[in-house]
């Protein structure tokens, strides 16, 4: 029986992050994925000029739907635009049991747009984290979510210990955003573990909070635990970076398929 998961997220018509990142981890990952989405966007890699979000009641059929037949195995969310879609999510994650979630902080686009509104954040701290087994943000998001800076080796770290507060059993506060390192910060309760990583000089990143968090679930839903499959991430979205898509005349996307895409150009 191959493992199942889903991913509650929003639709980036450029293919390069959103459900479409999530479904091809997922895919790349040996893990079926199914979705629901929450709204529609029209991007390319330079903007995200129109956003149509789903009712409430399409989304929650979606995952009643998926749920009742699939029994994903984790999910994760993404893109959630609004206070009334996270409520939305939140409640049918806590209905269903959903226990294997991870929640990645949507906020902004990597072209600039923000994806998540102001009067949404005060939502996804009381709803939505306390349901997450892992929540994994940004430094931006971190800063957001905690009030506070959150920059340094230091600050990174006592961060990834500081969300566990507001309700995740564990916490990943992502290092790419930062000026030096690419280090990522684990905790679970435990020790802060540090999660070393190379830094790519690249601007093809669109999709690298998907595609990590994506690949996180994918991981859990076939059984690491969730340290393993933070650490498996960290790797997958390494390789998915360094193989991202030269396209577009903005940010290119990861490529979370890069496995495939080497097996072509060697002619196999």
């Amino acid at each position: 029986m191959i493992a199942v998961a889903l991913t509650i997220a929003g639709s980036d018509s450029s293919g390069g992050a959103g459900i479409q990142a999530d479904l091809k981890t997922f895919a790349a990952l040996g893990v079926h994925g199914t979705s629901a989405i929450t709204a529609i966007t029209a991007q390319n890699t330079t903007t995200v000029s129109d956003v149509l979000e789903l009712p409430p009641a399409l989304i929650v059929a979606q995952v009643d739907r998926v749920v009742e037949d699939l029994h994903p195995a984790a999910a994760k969310t993404g893109m959630l635009s609004s206070a009334l879609i996270i409520e939305t999510v939140a409640g049918a994650v806590a209905r269903h049991d959903l226990r294997q979630l991870v929640v990645d902080p949507v906020m902004v686009a990597k072209a600039g747009a923000r994806l998540l509104r102001e009067d949404a954040v005060d939502a996804l701290r009381a709803r939505l984290l306390p349901l997450a087994a892992v929540v994994t943000p940004n430094l931006p998001e971190a800063e957001v979510l905690l009030g506070r800076p959150v920059a340094t080796v230091d600050e990174r770290r006592a961060a990834a210990r500081d969300l566990l507060a507001l309700g995740p059993r564990a916490a990943v506060v992502k290092g790419g955003h930062a000026a030096t390192d690419a280090t990522d910060f684990y905790c679970d309760g435990g020790e802060v573990v540090a999660l070393p990583g190379r830094r790519v000089e690249t601007r093809n990143t669109h999709g690298s909070g998907c595609a990590f968090s994506a690949a996180i679930a994918a991981g859990l839903a076939r059984g690491l635990e969730p340290l393993e499959a933070v650490r498996a991430a960290k790797e997958f979205i390494q390789r998915a970076i360094e193989a991202g898509l030269d396209i577009g005349s903005g940010p290119g996307p990861v490529n979370p398929l890069y496995a495939l895409t080497e097996m072509a150009a060697g002619g196999h």
